[in-house]
């Protein structure tokens, strides 16, 4: 209890990779409709196979790559292009003979090819507008909007010492009123995970504990010990070792954090915007709202949320 809230190698051969061609459907449907083929100039997109006739070329490498890269993260380079090699030989032929039961021609495979064309269609648009959304100037303005909501919070840094009972509290803070070390009297009572550190918390602020011991904590001075105080987690003695200004992460640290909100966000509010100008009409029953949550009892403590 704390304060804070806290693939083997495939062996070749169909069989061994009947797993990939049931996950990649969606690769097979890509190959057969052309979407998504990276644009080679031919001498640079040489042909590596031969299936029949037909001709498997490096483009195909690398879409499938893209599709089932995560499944072959383990393998090495040399063993991952030999097992995507194998797996478009195998689709080819196992495509082929598809086609020779006319499986193409049912109800259901033209409903899964019309919803995995327009899926397709989909994540490719989508990561066009994404990607263009995408500028340095975008992502600036993103981080200077956070970091304007952060000037002026304040952070402390201090440990605790967490036990069951107030007895032990008041037992453990008579200790350090006589000189006992904090760090030392944390490591050998306190219940909280980071008795190991000597209660060290870290810095926090205001919001990330609980009020009962942010209240106490951000009215202590650097250096002073709490009476005991009570939480849902137990009783603790607080120390205060440290307060200052929260500095926001540098804009480097968080550049990969900002430009997948910029991207996402791009994304939703298109999909928002083509939503807006469409003619949607439900005519099924559309699915009640769910009764909203019940309020939490007043008196009950609240969770301690998450550092961050």
């Amino acid at each position: 209890m704390t304060v804070s809230e806290n693939r083997m190698p495939l062996p070749r051969g169909l069989g061994a990779r009947l797993g990939l061609l049931t996950s990649a459907a969606a690769i097979c449907l890509t190959v057969a409709l052309g979407a998504g083929r990276p644009v080679y100039a031919q001498d640079a997109n040489p042909v590596i196979a031969k299936v029949n006739g037909a001709e498997i070329r490096q483009s195909d490498l690398a879409v499938a790559e893209e599709e089932l890269g995560p499944s072959l993260q383990q393998m090495d380079p040399a063993t991952r292009r030999e097992n995507l090699i194998a797996f478009l030989i195998d689709m080819k032929i196992v495509a082929k003979a598809a086609d020779a039961k006319k499986v193409g021609d049912t109800p259901d495979f033209k409903q899964k090819l019309a919803f995995a064309r327009d899926r397709l269609l989909m994540d490719s648009l989508l990561a066009t507008e994404g990607k263009a959304a995408v500028t340095d100037e975008a992502m600036k303005k993103v981080y200077e909007e956070a970091t304007k909501q952060v000037a002026g919070e304040k952070e402390v840094r201090a440990r605790h010492i967490l036990v069951p009972t107030e007895e032990e509290a008041k037992a453990i803070k008579a200790e350090l009123d006589k000189g006992a070390d904090f760090a030392k009297l944390a490591k050998e009572k306190s219940k909280d995970p980071g008795a190991a550190d000597g209660g060290d918390l870290g810095f926090f602020t205001k919001e990330q504990m609980v009020p009962e011991f942010s209240a106490v904590a951000f009215a202590l001075e650097p250096g002073k010990i709490s009476d005991p105080v009570k939480s849902q987690f137990g009783w603790h003695v607080i120390k205060v070792e440290e307060k200052r200004d929260r500095k926001p992460p540098s804009f480097d640290q968080v550049k990969g954090q900002i430009q997948a909100f910029v991207l996402r966000k791009a994304q939703a509010d298109y999909v928002t915007k083509l939503r807006s100008e469409a003619k949607v009409e439900r005519l099924d029953k559309p699915a009640e709202p769910a009764a909203p949550a019940a309020k939490p009892d007043a008196k009950a403590a609240p969770a301690a949320p998450a550092k961050k």
